[in-house]
Order: structure tokens, then sequence, then C-alpha cells
């Protein structure tokens, strides 16, 4: 894979940038992060570098002076809401974050439950989590939040949350997901700390868009595109251009916010320490781009993923058509259509070549494509797995890998006495059975040492895959599009 992101100029830089913001207010910072604090994929697709794990790494050079506030919405915790990426929902989520932050040796102070209005879900959930010794917190529905200022800071208001205690220097306040109510969080933390006699800062740690490079940049598009579901716009932030002079790219909804923030922080100061939106942020991901072509590329590829994964949603009634009418604009911006993925337009021509039989084909490292189509015992992700680790292995196309006479048995098995429809091999059972030939071929075992190969690597199927398929792929580190396709049994 090629990189376009020093990642460990990053781990540097980033963290000595929030010490600086730490030492700027004295005694306590409240630091939102946006985005997910680890694996954090869409940033390691964009910036070919960047680990999916770079901002829990960051912060661990900072776990002597930091804890963590998780935060949850009481609304999520009723309507059950789930991690898409994950497939979990938010409440089990906090559990599962708050024991990898633990792992990692890094202190996880308390849950705070926000928009808090006497949910019997939230009350529950509260009851379980201090069960298991966990402090939590309430924060309640402040009417007209965020507009409100005069009754937001208030007694009425942000003082009638719950006082958060906490023991840091740096409070690292993260969620499962957007809209959970972390800079409610902070901001009331603010108010409270100012009634203590303590002066306690804010900051904001959002990966994208990225402040200091251009509206146009294929990185910033990557991001509109991957928020077209929420409706973030891009824009060149007004504040800072008025106060400084100088363009600064921030998103929609940090824009339109900052004069309310603003008058809040007049509130609880007497002044506001920023001067705009983007001064809040510590950003310091654009300074790391090593490589801005490998970037642009893999943004660019990221773009058209989104597009056809939408598209796809359309089909599973998961998505709108504007969302795919909006990514389509976003293409148009780039100057690129579906056709700039290499692998795209191979696969489309292999199944034109084969009669319309669903076709699969990948780019590899050094810009080698590779096709495959469905035959009657494998599918075409599956056999594309195969064709491609025997071209990186050195071993003759002609070579069957995985003997018929064994494929049969595990056909007959699926069928049969699991009631299958598709009698194909996935890729998992592929690569299970390469596994276990590779005990006594050594053609399976050259092929299995080169899966680490593909990483970085983009395919493209002319058929929607399976679950299981996707999931394969995303393990490999393998950016996947397909078209919006349902598969025939």
């Amino acid at each position: 894979m090629k990189v376009g992101f020093d990642n460990g100029k990053y781990l540097k830089i980033q963290s000595e940038h929030i010490k600086e913001r730490i030492a700027q207010f004295g005694d306590k910072l409240y630091l939102e992060f946006g985005g997910k604090l680890f694996d954090d994929f869409h940033a390691s697709r964009v910036l070919p570098g960047f680990q999916p794990d770079s901002k829990l790494r960051m912060l661990m050079q900072l776990k002597d002076d930091a804890e963590i506030i998780i935060v949850i919405s009481a609304v999520d915790i009723e309507k059950n809401k789930i991690r898409s990426d994950i497939g979990i929902t938010y409440d089990e989520d906090v559990l599962r974050l708050r024991s990898i932050f633990i792992e990692r040796g890094l202190c996880v102070g308390s849950v705070v439950i926000t928009h808090f209005n006497g949910q019997a879900s939230a009350t529950a959930y509260r009851d379980r989590l201090e069960r298991l010794g966990i402090k939590v917190y309430y924060h309640y529905t402040i009417e007209g939040y965020p507009t409100n200022v005069d009754l937001i800071d208030s007694e009425d208001g942000f003082g009638k949350n719950d006082y958060v205690e906490t023991t840091h220097p740096l409070v690292v306040v993260t969620a499962p997901g957007p809209g959970s109510g972390k800079m409610a969080v902070c901001l009331s933390q603010l108010y409270q700390e100012n009634k203590r006699g303590l002066k306690a800062g804010y900051a904001k740690f959002e990966t994208f868009p990225i402040w200091n490079i251009s509206l146009k940049h294929p990185v910033n598009i990557a991001y509109e595109a991957a928020t077209a579901d929420l409706n973030d716009v891009n824009m060149i932030d007004p504040f800072h251009l008025e106060a400084y002079d100088k363009m600064a790219v921030n998103y929609n909804r940090d824009i339109e916010i900052f004069p309310v923030l603003n008058a809040i922080f007049e509130g609880i100061y007497g002044e506001n320490p920023y001067k705009s939106p983007t001064d809040m942020g510590v950003n310091m991901v654009g300074n790391c781009i090593c490589d801005d072509e490998v970037c642009c590329e893999a943004s660019k590829n990221e773009i058209i993923r989104r597009y056809f994964t939408a598209l796809c949603n359309v089909v599973d009634g998961k998505a709108t058509e504007n969302e795919v009418n909006k990514i389509s604009l976003l293409m148009k911006r780039a100057n690129i259509t579906p056709e700039y993925r290499r692998p795209t337009v191979a696969a489309r021509l292999r199944k034109q070549q084969e009669n319309g039989v669903p076709s699969a084909a990948i780019e590899l490292a050094d810009g080698t494509i590779i096709t495959a189509k469905t035959s009657s015992l494998l599918g075409p992700s599956a056999a594309l797995l195969l064709n491609a680790t025997k071209h990186l292995a050195g071993i003759d196309h002609s070579i069957k890998l995985i003997p018929q006479e064994m494929i049969e048995p595990i056909q007959k098995t699926k069928v049969s006495f699991l009631h299958g429809h598709n009698p194909r091999l996935h890729t998992d059972e592929v690569l299970v059975a390469l596994s276990m030939l590779s005990l006594h071929d050594e053609n399976c075992r050259k092929a299995l040492e080169c899966l680490p190969q593909l990483e970085g690597c983009q395919v493209h199927t002319t058929v929607m895959l399976s679950e299981v398929d996707q999931k394969i792929f995303k393990k490999l580190g393998i950016g996947l599009t397909c078209e919006p396709v349902r598969k025939k049994s």
C-alpha cells in the first residue's frame, strides 16, 4: 500500500499541540472528540498510512494527564440505536468502549446520560451501570437549546445538570456516535467549573474536514460523501476569514452554532477565547500529509465507494435517492465518474465478455488488474481472491488450488443439510479450505501468505455481495464497491 500520511509525525505533534491547549487554559481542558476515537477506518482509507487507532495511540501519550467521559443520549437508549459499522446498540457500545480504554491503561471517569427527561429505559441503564461500579450522571433536556442562551446559561439550564466530578487536567469527552450531546456536556462542565472558581477550557478534536487544506481537496470532499446522510456541508469559515484574513475549512454545523457558543462563552467567562470555530479545533492531521497525490487518489476512490454504497443501500431500503444525488454532485466537484476506478471498468468488461455472468476485478498495488467470474463452484468474490493470490504467489493460473472433489462435499452440506439456496463457496469458506490444504500443499501455503499484500487494494463486483463476503474484504483492508444488483441464487 502506498503511504500518503506520516503517522509517526502525527502522534508526536498532535499530542504536543493538545498539551499546549491545556496550558492555555490553566486548570482543565474539556476536549470534545468528534468521530471515532479508534477503529477510524474512513481516515485510514483517505489518508493511507493513518492507522485506525491513531487517535487512541496519540491519547496514550497523554494518559497520565487524561481521563475519559463517555456520553450517551437517553433518546438513543430508548430507541435501541445501533452502530451500523459494528452492529451493536449504543448502550452496549458504551461498555465496549469503556473496556477497551481501561485495557489500554486509560482512566474512564464516568458515563453521562444526556437529553434525560425521565425515560424509564435510561433510568434502568443507569442502575445497570451503577451495579457495575460505574459513576453515572444525568444531563437534562434544556428547552430551546442551543439558541435560548439566557436559559442555557443559568441555574435552570446548565446549572440543573449533575456536576461531573473529574480529577485530571485533560478530560476527553467521547460517545458511540453523533448527536449524543458531547459539546453540551463540555459547555455544561465549563459553567459548573466556573461556579466553583475553576478555570476550565474547551477545545474540539474533529479529524474532518481538514481545516488547512483546500475546500475542493478530495480528502475534504470524501468527508462530505461520508456524511451525505447527515447533509453536512464543508464551508469556508467566515469568522476565521474575518479575524485573520486567512482561508480555513469547517463544516456548516460548527459555523452555524458559533454565534451561540460565543454568547455562551461570554456568559460564563465574560469573553470568548476563540475568534472562530476553526480556532476551537486542535486537529493537526493536515500537517502530516506526506504525499498529497496518494491521498488524493485514495480519497477519489473513497468518494466512488460511498456512491456505490449509497446505491446499494437504496436497493436495500437503507438510504434515499437524495443521498445518491448528493454524492453524484460531489463526484462532479472532484471531476470523477464511477469509471475512474479501474477495477470497476475491468469488472464490467469481464461481465460483458462472459455474456452477463457476475464478475469481479481487483487492482493490485502495482496496478495489475485481476478478474474473475461466477462459476458453478465459486462466487465471483471467492474466485477473485484465489486468482489474485495465485498471481501474487507466482502460481500458474491453470493450477486449481482447491480441487473440485473437496468443494463438492462442502456444497452438499450447504444445500442438503443447512438448506442453503446458493451452493457456491463464499470467501470465508475458500480461505478455510486453503488453510486446511496448506498443511500439505505448498501452493496453498504460498497463496495464503500473500493475503496481507491485498491491503489497500481496490475491488469491484457486478453484483451485491453477501454480508459474509463484505466482511472478509473489510478485514483484509480491501476497498470494495458493488453494482446495485442483487445476486441470483
